[in-house]
């Protein structure tokens, strides 16, 4: 168990019994630690994770809508996937997360849908941006997060300000991103890959304000083969923001394999305060 991945470790799940045969029991993981709880990119890959491990699963990911409903609090968690339901080619599904610690109830609920795909007419109609790694700056890190240190960020544009003295004047972010050290990439890594950028109000505003995603939902437009063809290369990855307002605003975002494939996109609303 020496070699497991930090990311399977965060992801590492056991079945809760046989009473309880939709349930799994995880622990936080202090490696993929945020500053007032885990990254949220490790709490959709675990909601994906109970989705995949489940025995009734049909087919592969296809969308995945998280609600954060509270920080997760350090330690043992419980987390609820069931089928609610099945058709001939899709599968629909909830999930929910839990602390024994919290009574106010979940701390993360989602919804999500997987498919058995067929061979059909397809097309990338998003082109990925005209970058190579060689126009990356530095690795990007944050101080203050843990979980930044898992992961090979390399920005192009966008990055981080220097100075946060309300001089932003635009909140794209385009930037290289694996995880450290290599990983294959699967469907919890890209989940968790759909949320690696900084809240867009900060670059927006050059001005660094307490922010927190509400609510992300992931689309999956790769197969489990295309993303095996992905080995553990860098994806590209791109966020921009369309309105902030009244305490929130939202971001989109798309992942591209070195070889220009989209293999998902992604919306979120995040919460900023004054």
């Amino acid at each position: 168990m020496t070699n497991t991945h930090s990311f399977d470790k965060a992801l590492r799940l056991e079945a809760a019994g046989a009473d309880r045969p939709d349930t799994w029991l995880g622990h936080s993981s202090p490696d993929y630690w945020n500053m007032v709880g885990p990254f949220g990119g490790t709490t959709a890959a675990t909601a994906l994770r109970a989705i995949l491990l489940h025995p009734a699963l049909l087919g592969e990911p296809v969308a995945l809508t998280v609600n954060y409903a509270a920080a997760m609090a350090e330690g043992p968690f419980s987390v609820t996937a069931k089928p609610v339901r099945t058709n001939r080619s899709t599968q629909h599904w909830t999930v929910e997360l839990s602390q024994d610690g919290d009574a106010a109830g979940a701390v993360m609920t989602a919804t999500a849908v997987t498919a058995v795909r067929r061979e059909t007419w397809s097309l990338n109609d998003t082109p990925m941006p005209a970058v190579t790694l060689a126009d990356a700056t530095g690795r990007l890190r944050f101080a203050t997060s843990a979980w930044t240190n898992r992961y090979d960020m390399r920005p192009v544009r966008g990055v981080i300000p220097r100075v946060w003295d309300g001089s932003g004047v635009d909140s794209l972010t385009q930037l290289w991103v694996r995880d450290d050290p290599p990983r294959p990439l699967d469907f919890p890594a890209l989940a968790a890959m759909s949320d690696v950028f900084y809240p867009r109000v900060w670059l927006r505003r050059a001005t660094r304000v307490p922010a927190g995603t509400v609510s992300i939902t992931t689309y999956f437009h790769a197969d489990g083969r295309q993303l095996a063809e992905c080995g553990d290369g860098f994806l590209l990855g791109q966020a921009k923001a369309q309105a902030f307002r009244n305490g929130f605003f939202d971001q989109t975002a798309q992942l591209w394999s070195e070889a220009g494939v989209l293999l998902a996109t992604s919306t979120q609303v995040v919460y900023y305060k004054e």
